[in-house]
């Protein structure tokens, strides 16, 4: 089977830890090329990675005429110009979260790969677990009945990151290859803003994915807690369905403590889901209990997951897991909750089924 060969894009901290190692273990990938805006830097992790070239701008990565598909890990604020780019140059693309800064750029890169017949995959993790995976059958299958409500509460100890306190990794990540940079997580002008961007992303996307429901509706509120950033979100979300979803986060947590506890209300039973943790429950309204086999350790949050599918979608070997579409509609309840917070007002964002 020909190789998938594969330019990444903004090789910083998280494409160092997670994706680029994900293209060294495939064995139908090839990492091509790297770019970083400082070109010592990008020929530095071409040479430790073992990339045949080393890129200072998007221009030259996308001018390799051997390449196949490129992987968009920079910051948000350029996610859709590059992501864009490389889909016109007839790449497939792998983005990370958030996906762009407007659910109207997220929605253009959607239908620039479907016009050209392209992969593009949001870069979550938490849809490849097998409690995800098994978690979005149930629920679509009708196994727990019409579903009314989902609770949602996500907390990752980044406050430092999203106060510009500090550029160490998060995730209890030590030794890493390169640190992130001063103003990715801070700057609002790069990062867009702070939880609601960087890790609101990933819950909103999960909504989509677990129901294959849209948002209907966002009311938010954000304390910003002395930041330029949002520190604290709480959000109120009608999905198409008409089905009720709270969800707050935070990031301001001890080191030591993180959750990710969602709860899905159905008519015929609870789906109870602890990410962080590694456990789920189905009980239903008889109360038979089941509790589904805990992940290991490595399957909790399965960092090299989303660029080992990203590989196989491309070679036909797999289904995308994780499409652009669940990205677009993480964009549509990030850019309602910013505008709800700054109004006061309920967002409407389209009519419920």
């Amino acid at each position: 089977m020909k190789k998938v060969r594969i330019g990444v894009i903004g090789a910083g901290w998280w494409a160092t830890f997670a994706h680029i190692p994900a293209i060294k273990s495939h064995p139908n990938a090839e990492l091509v090329a790297v770019q970083s805006r400082e070109r010592a830097k990008a020929e530095r992790i071409a040479r430790d990675f073992g990339a045949r070239h080393a890129c200072a701008s998007v221009e030259e990565i996308l001018a390799l005429p051997e390449l196949d598909a490129v992987i968009v890990a920079s910051t948000p604020n350029v996610h859709f110009a590059q992501a864009k780019a490389a889909l016109q140059s007839g790449r497939h693309v792998l983005i990370e979260k958030p996906m762009t800064f407007t659910a109207v750029e997220a929605r253009e890169l959607v239908e620039l790969a479907a016009q050209k017949k392209l992969q593009i995959v949001i870069s979550c993790p938490w849809h490849f677990t097998r409690h995800g995976i098994e978690a979005r059958r149930l629920i679509q299958s009708g196994a727990l009945g019409q579903i009314k409500m989902i609770s949602v509460l996500m907390t990752n100890p980044i406050d430092k990151l999203l106060r510009g306190v500090s550029t160490a990794p998060t995730y209890g990540l030590a030794n890493v290859y390169v640190p992130p940079q001063p103003g990715s997580y801070n700057d609002p002008a790069i990062a867009g803003g702070g939880q609601i961007y960087c890790q609101v992303a990933h819950a909103a996307a999960y909504l989509t994915f677990l129901t294959g429901w849209r948002p209907a509706e966002v009311f938010a509120r954000f304390d910003r807690d002395g930041s330029p950033n949002d520190i604290y979100d709480a959000l109120t979300i009608t999905l198409e369905n008409g089905a009720l979803v709270s969800l707050a986060s935070t990031g301001a947590t001890p080191q030591s403590e993180k959750n990710y506890e969602v709860r899905v209300f159905g008519s015929k039973a609870i789906l109870q889901l602890e990410l962080w943790r590694g456990t789920m429950t189905l009980v239903d309204f008889a109360d038979q209990r089941t509790e589904f086999s805990p992940l290991a350790e490595d399957e909790i949050y399965p960092a090299p997951a989303p660029a080992l599918n990203f590989i196989e979608a491309i070679s036909g070997q797999a289904a995308n897991g994780s499409p652009g579409d669940l990205g677009l509609a993480s964009m549509e309840i990030i850019e309602a909750a910013c505008a709800s917070a700054t109004s006061g007002k309920n967002i409407r964002l389209r009519k419920l089924k």
